[in-house]
Parts: structure tokens; sequence; C-alpha cells
């Protein structure tokens, strides 16, 4: 089996495009691989802890040195890590807000990359101190966007700091691969929007498809 670990960050809930293509990804890996167990975290319903002082001394404190208080203020970000630590695949539905990421999918990130936890450091590495501890997943995020051409040399290119970002600490979530489905153009709600609309869902039913069947030898040999 995989498991999965899926994170919904839209603060929509019904007409989230985000989540919809969750679903048609999560429906498509299902009809295929029905028995992988998925983690689901909804972070507008369960939002995160954004970072604070006494988080952040509470993180840097050596675990047997932690107070009560530390380990309480630190058992949601554990919580998250331990969710973390067992997917094999993680699927990210997030809309883009303000060129960005949602606050809480910001919140989780600075939750689940932690030293001693999901990276360690060591001055010993010279310029790269920081190494990831988790290994051996996937990162599907399935995003939306209000315009369009953010990618290499469109008339946005440089403007997008989602998905660059989540390329850039992928890495310390254990992800060594990144697949991304986008939905461009929801702003205009014009013929180009249904155009990517269509796209995408079926791109994320595919790559769902695609995900799935790789998994399948490697399996069916254990099973023999």
């Amino acid at each position: 089996m995989r498991n999965i670990l899926r994170i919904d960050t839209s603060a929509q809930q019904e007409r989230s495009l985000t989540r919809a293509l969750g679903d048609i990804f999560e429906d498509r890996w299902q009809s295929l691989r029905p028995e992988d167990p998925w983690q689901r975290h909804d972070l507008a319903l369960d939002p995160p802890v954004h970072v604070g002082s006494a988080w952040i001394a509470a993180a840097f404190t050596p675990e047997d040195r932690r107070s009560a208080d530390q380990q309480d203020l630190l058992s949601a970000s554990d919580r998250m890590i331990g969710e973390l630590a067992a997917a094999d695949l993680i699927v990210i539905t997030v809309p883009m807000y303000n060129y960005g990421p949602p606050s809480t999918l910001k919140a989780w990130i600075d939750n689940v990359v932690r030293k001693d936890r999901t990276f360690s450091f060591d001055l010993t590495r010279g310029d790269w101190p920081l190494e990831p501890v988790l290994s051996g997943k996937e990162l599907v995020v399935l995003t939306a966007c209000g315009e369009f051409g953010f990618g290499p040399g469109g008339p946005r290119d440089g403007m997008d700091h989602l998905l660059p970002h989540l390329d850039t600490v992928r890495h310390y979530l254990g992800a060594e691969t990144m697949h991304v489905v986008r939905i461009e153009y929801q702003e205009f709600g014009d013929d180009r929007h249904r155009t990517s609309l269509k796209a995408a869902r079926d791109e994320a039913g595919a790559l769902a498809g695609r995900l799935a069947a790789r998994t399948r030898p490697s399996l069916q040999g254990e099973a023999r």
C-alpha cells in the first residue's frame, strides 16, 4: 500500500476549484488503488498556529529539556510531522493568494520543516548546513490562479511566489519530485478559463492514473 496525505488550503469550501481538482485526483486514485489509506488535513478548518517566539524557543530546546508547556505547544507540530513522515505521496490543493500561498499553508510548512525532525543542522557541512531527514516521497500540487502567464517567458514570469516556494522546501518535506496541475484565468471567466479548467481537470485525473499505475509492479512483486 501507499499512504497519501492530502492537504487542502482554500478558504472556500463549496466553490473551491483546487478542492475540486483534489477530488478528481483522489477519486481516480481510489478507483485504481482502493486499498491505499488517505490522511486528510483541511487547513481552513484546522489551521496550524503561526510560529511565534515561544514556539521557536520550544522547537530549539533539546527534547529532554522541554517543559510541559513547551511540549504542549509543539504537540500539533509533532502530529503534523507524523502525518507527513507516514506519507508516500503528498497532495496539496492550493490557490494562489496575492501571488503566494495562503497563510495557513505557510504556517503548515513552518510547523513541519523543523530542526531535528525534518532536517538536521551541522555547520561542519560548510555553507550548506541543513540536510533533509525525510526522503522517498512525491509531491502533487493542484493549484489555481486568477491571472495567467506565470511560466517562463510569460507576461507574469517571476510573479509566482507559490510554486517556487514549494519547489524550494519540498526537499524538507521528503519529496524528491513535484508534479503541478494549474488552472489559470479564473478572474476573467472567459473561454480561456474554461479551456484551462477542462485541461486541468483532465490532467488531474491523468496524473493520478500515471502515479497510481507506476506503483503496481513493485507491489505485485511483493505479493508474490
